[in-house]
């Protein structure tokens, strides 16, 4: 077993998890992948694919369980906003020499600016919006479909849904884009109910792919939905300005695509990250443990 500490950061969302293992120097050591790891969808279901990713990440750097006591890990988990999510987490037996936790938010924020002034807009399955202003963190947002993650995959997905099966009923304007929709559910409204009855995030979310395929033709519905998302992604970038954030970058998923569709006031803002959020886990812990030896 390995006597040199080493250090792994965890990005866990809702629709998956990524681990990467450096060496105490920096070096990127190995790097895995895996499913969901928001601890809101479940304690057991989250640490499975964390330790999956990380068994990944150690397999790519010719390594195995036994260098896990030599490991301090920091996570970046969606929903560990709420205090009781948090305890739920730490209090979890793990195998790691040391543990720091935030949000992912707050860990693609340290990324971002290496620990910088500035904030980020996370827009994925969920959404979040943090700031880094005088070394503290403020947040914005991020606590859960339906309440909140505006500019969210889930909420298009969900704005979507409910405008294809409005216009289904001729009570808003159909296209091709609502008639796709409603074409998955065999035309029947009642299949709409049952397969919302056991959605989660990630499945309103898989309706986004389509929703860009048909603004890319000119869909009138699939346009406005993507204007209103983009207004929705404003809203949290002037808040994240007006706490005094100097540059904002946009990350996930929808970040890239939903960029062209933003009012024009807020494009100078807008940079890119120095790191991503496994850089701002690992900066996480080195800023609680730098100096541990295993």
């Amino acid at each position: 077993m390995t006597q040199q500490p080493m250090y792994l950061g965890v990005d866990g969302g809702g629709t998956s998890c990524r681990a990467r293992l450096c060496s105490a120097d920096g070096r990127i050591l190995g790097e895995g992948f895996a499913g969901g790891a928001n601890p809101r969808l479940g304690l057991d279901f989250a640490y499975a694919n964390i330790m999956l990713a990380t068994r990944q990440a150690l397999a790519a750097a010719n390594l195995d369980d036994g260098a896990l006591p030599c490991i301090h890990a920091g996570f970046g988990l969606a929903g560990v906003a709420q205090k009781k999510e948090r305890e739920l987490v730490l209090n979890h037996p793990h195998p790691f020499a040391d543990l720091a936790l935030h949000t992912d938010a707050h860990t693609a924020c340290l990324g971002a600016f290496k620990g910088g002034d500035g904030g980020i807009l996370i827009m994925g399955t969920g959404s979040c919006a943090v700031a880094t202003v005088n070394h503290e963190f403020h947040l914005l947002g991020g606590w859960g479909f339906p309440v909140s993650d505006c500019g969210s995959g889930a909420w298009l997905g969900l704005n979507t849904l409910r405008h294809s099966l409005l216009a289904f009923e001729r009570l808003q304007p159909a296209s091709v884009l609502t008639d796709a929709v409603m074409q998955r559910f065999d035309n029947n409204q009642e299949n709409v109910v049952a397969w919302m009855d056991q959605a989660k995030p990630r499945d309103y979310a898989a309706f986004v792919p389509l929703v860009f395929e048909h603004a890319r033709l000119d869909d009138p519905v699939a346009t406005q939905l993507l204007a209103q998302t983009a207004d929705e992604a404003a809203l949290m970038i002037r808040g994240l300005i007006n706490l005094g954030a100097p540059a904002v970058c946009i990350m996930g998923g929808l970040s890239e695509a939903i960029v062209p569709w933003l009012p024009q006031d807020i494009t100078p803002y807008l940079t890119s990250p120095l790191g991503d959020a496994l850089d701002g886990a690992i900066l996480l812990i080195k800023q609680k443990s730098e100096t541990s030896e295993c």
